[in-house]
């Protein structure tokens, strides 16, 4: 039996992301690490909609040399002491490597589907900026942004919707008719 996924960029969407000059950044340490109140019990209705909570993620900073493998794994362990999410699926990598995991392209979600026998048309990703939406597309997910107002470019294609927090997704996802 295929099962229904909600794909989760981490920074800006599970935890606050650190804002600069308009452009977001991930915190480096556990303790830069905030989570939203809502993010718990915005998570908590997805699961009971029987959706699998994955976390999709690039963390550039450790091929950049300003983070580690070991501090990104500490924010999502601690991450997942604090939320009801399933798994973590992480790209390491910057632009520059060409992997096929780096979001915009989809294979963290692809690689995700594959593991735990996905239906991309019954899953949603949910993104705060332009690569985690055309990431969700390329792989057959319905697109939600939280629009956090940075100031980047936007997707080539505009998302299936726009909200401004965890909690508007989860409502909106919960109360589709079509998955």
């Amino acid at each position: 039996m295929m099962r229904k996924a909600i794909f989760l960029d981490r920074d800006g969407v599970l935890n606050d992301a650190i804002v600069k000059d308009g452009l977001p950044y991930a915190p480096l340490s556990i303790a830069e690490l905030t989570v939203p109140d809502d993010a718990n019990i915005a998570l908590r209705a997805l699961k009971a909609g029987d959706y699998l909570l994955i976390v999709v993620t690039n963390q550039p900073d450790v091929a950049r040399g300003k983070s580690t493998r070991a501090a990104v794994e500490e924010i999502n362990t601690k991450l997942k002491e604090l939320l009801p999410v399933d798994e973590f699926f992480v790209c390491y990598h910057d632009n520059a490597d060409k992997c096929h995991c780096r979001k915009p392209l989809p294979g963290l979600l692809t690689d995700a589907a594959a593991k735990y026998n996905i239906d991309m048309s019954q899953s949603f990703m949910v993104g705060d900026r332009w690569k985690d939406i055309e990431a969700g597309q390329a792989a057959g997910c319905k697109t939600i942004l939280i629009d956090n107002q940075y100031l980047e470019k936007n997707a080539a294609n505009p998302p299936d919707f726009i909200v401004k927090s965890l909690t508007e997704a989860a409502q909106i996802i919960t109360t589709d008719k079509e998955t």
